[in-house]
């Protein structure tokens, strides 16, 4: 599985930056990821940004419904792992995100 990129910011601002600066890489839009704590804060800076969520097609239909049973913190963390980190680079980045930090993700 290719490494997925991924950097932590600070806000919506940074983040949108951050997209920016990965389209001119060479990254499609379909390729970008946004995630907040909060999930209304994704779907704002996700929209700005040129962005995606994170849903079903990157995580599985099983992965999607599971989340909805699970707290906030385990669905982040399942998140993050459906795009290829391991469940302690998970940990951490959804610690951050805990902290109001945004991750943005990228994989080709």
């Amino acid at each position: 599985m290719d490494r997925a990129y991924a950097k932590l910011v600070n806000n919506g601002l940074e983040a949108f930056d951050t997209v920016k600066d990965l389209h001119r890489q060479g990254y499609r839009e379909e390729e970008i990821y946004v995630l907040a704590h909060g999930e209304s804060r994704t779907d704002r800076i996700a929209d700005v940004a040129n962005a995606n969520t994170i849903g079903a097609s990157e995580e599985g239909v099983i992965q999607s419904v599971a989340n909805l049973f699970r707290d906030r913190g385990d669905e982040l963390r399942a998140k993050i792992e459906a795009l290829g980190f391991d469940a302690a680079e998970a940990e951490q980045y959804e610690a951050e995100l805990d902290r109001g930090k945004v991750l943005v993700m990228a994989k080709h």
